[in-house]
């Protein structure tokens, strides 16, 4: 008789590592929805401008020395250029032959940066602030750059970091996140709700699609079913949690 595949389950704690995943995709895609209907309403004057303008006012400079290299290397990063990053990671995916991750990683940035992001800034059609200091495209709302910055969080952590690293990785992600979004302020490239609505779009969902890509990731990370009466390794849950 042929011996029985034998899969290892996903264990408790990873389950409730993972639990909030999609509770909190929901509420930031939630808040950033709710942000563009209220933009939208009224573009160039919302509820909160005369905040964004406080802060404009607040990054007004000088834009040289350390801080001027730091935004500069910010924008590189985030800009067409940046994508050096995701193809990179999308290379190594590749050579490891992990093809839901692969897949994961397409849908998840590609539809983020074209739907998302970009669906966005047609509908809402913000006015940026006067003078920016680098080149910038249509639409101030939301931040393309803070999006991104996110995303690549949100995948990095999901698809390479190990699951005892992740809350290290969150915390140093966050502060990337949050330089980026002060980088866009401070060459006066976007109103600061801009860069919060972008962040929380792109994280939210980055995590939404994670958790709907997690049990084929967990498959993946596992490898082939083992047998009955051979010795295996705990499978590594770097995917599912």
């Amino acid at each position: 008789m042929a011996d029985k595949p034998v899969t290892a389950p996903v264990s408790a704690p990873v389950r409730r590592r993972t639990s909030g995943v999609l509770p909190l995709g929901l509420l930031l895609t939630g808040v950033a929805a709710l942000a563009a209907v209220v933009v939208h309403a009224d573009a160039e004057r919302p509820p909160f401008q005369a905040l964004d303008e406080r802060w404009l006012d607040r990054m007004g400079g000088p834009h040289q020395g350390f801080l001027a290299g730091a935004a500069a290397f910010l924008d590189w990063f985030g800009g067409p250029l940046g994508v050096i990053v995701p193809l990179g990671f999308l290379a190594f995916l590749l050579f490891r032959r992990r093809w839901w991750s692969v897949c994961c990683l397409l849908v998840t940035y590609l539809g983020t940066s074209a739907l998302v992001v970009q669906g966005l800034k047609h509908l809402v059609d913000r006015p940026r602030p006067a003078n920016p200091l680098v080149r910038v495209d249509h639409g101030s709302f939301p931040s393309g750059h803070a999006a991104g910055a996110a995303v690549l969080v949100v995948l990095a952590g999901a698809l390479l970091v190990p699951v005892a690293r992740r809350r290290a990785w969150w915390c140093a992600g966050t502060l990337f996140t949050l330089a980026m979004m002060w980088s866009r302020t401070w060459l006066h490239a976007h109103w600061l709700s801009d860069t919060v609505v972008g962040a929380a779009a792109g994280a939210g969902a980055a995590l939404v699609l994670w958790r709907a890509f997690m049990p084929v990731l967990a498959r993946e990370r596992r490898g082939p079913t083992v047998r009955e009466g051979v010795p295996r390794t705990e499978p590594s849950l770097a995917a599912s949690g």
